[in-house]
């Protein structure tokens, strides 16, 4: 069958330009049959439909029973249960239509979070190329921790991603802007933490003296981590626009100059300010320990000849008496 264009189309080639029925059918691809068909016709032609849809109203009452043995089952199962040969989509549509009578939508209750129990952990990577020395420019990663309690935010820029710098910015953030240690760290599953229940070297003895611990997120699970989430949006439409840094040292100084009044912005869902809240929740959390846990680079190699050790792709040169020895490099983000 063909649409009222080529109807059109056939019936004008003909009768108004003379165009043959073989020239036509050459041009338009269509058969000669059809083309005596449409020309010989006064009316367009129309389509009609076949009503599929009867055979699915036979069929609902059983659709309807296995719905209600499992309401999550897919259209497809469904299919093949019922031995529905007919037209896939006329065949979902009708699932998604009887669906929600047996599976109510699952609500998303809103979270509550006590004083003290838990900090939110990210990295933020701001859309800036920021120079780090030699030529080079780059865009290094952002710790951000937020408290669930008091949504107050602590951030530093890091070197790196790697565990050690890792570490060393979380205490860092812990002993000198948030003050005291929440008894949960929520991540997710950051290779620099772990993969898999499994937490990467450094962070189970770091974990240790601090006596907290760390929890990883499940993949997809948004609602757990949604406070630092929109926290690393709140800097970047916030603190971001309209500066310019010259090195990670000078974004970390107008960082930490700006976090104040981060904090003292008031929070719609707290009814106040963080700034306000932030003594309840370090009233709860442990405290600082006295001793500081070990964190940044650490390794211990035997001075080569050339007398020169690597560090996060770096070279640095040693006291050449030393060439032979075991010597014990140590490196970290904190200043």
């Amino acid at each position: 069958m063909i649409t009222v264009e080529e109807w059109a189309l056939v019936r004008r080639l003909h009768l108004n330009e003379g165009v043959s029925q073989r020239e036509i059918a050459k041009r338009l691809g269509i058969a000669r049959n059809t083309i005596a068909k449409a020309i010989k016709s006064e009316k367009p032609p129309k389509y009609e439909g076949v009503d599929r849809s009867s055979g699915l109203r036979s069929l609902e009452p059983r659709i309807r029973e296995l719905l209600s043995q499992n309401a999550r089952m897919p259209a497809t199962v469904l299919a093949e249960r019922l031995a529905w040969t007919g037209s896939i989509t006329w065949f979902r549509e009708t699932v998604a239509r009887l669906r929600p009578e047996y599976a109510p939508a699952d609500p998303a209750d809103r979270l509550n979070y006590a004083a003290g129990d838990q900090t939110q952990c990210d990295l933020w990577f701001p859309p800036v190329k920021i120079p780090l020395g030699a030529g080079q420019t780059g865009s290094p990663p952002v710790l951000v921790m937020v408290s669930g309690f008091s949504r107050f935010i602590t951030a530093v820029m890091l070197p790196s991603r790697t565990t050690p710098d890792l570490l060393a910015g979380m205490w860092q953030l812990i002993s000198s802007q948030l003050l005291a240690v929440p008894r949960r760290l929520i991540w997710d599953n950051e290779a620099g933490i772990g993969r898999g229940n499994h937490f990467a070297a450094g962070v189970s003895a770091f974990t240790g003296m601090l006596a907290t611990r760390i929890v990883q997120l499940k993949p997809f699970d948004p609602e757990s981590k949604g406070i630092v989430e929109r926290a690393n949006q709140y800097l970047e439409t916030s603190f971001l626009p309209g500066r310019s840094f010259t090195s990670p040292d000078d974004f970390n100084r107008q960082l930490a100059a700006w976090l104040p009044t981060a904090n003292a912005r008031t929070v719609r869902r707290l009814g106040g300010k963080p700034i306000e809240f932030i003594g309840q929740d370090r009233a709860m959390m442990l405290p600082v320990p006295p001793l500081a846990p070990l964190v940044g680079f650490t390794a211990r190699v035997r001075l080569p000849r050339d007398y020169y050790v690597r560090v996060a792709s770096n070279d640095y040169s040693v006291d050449p008496t030393a060439i032979g020895r075991l010597v014990d490099v140590t490196a970290t983000c904190l200043r």
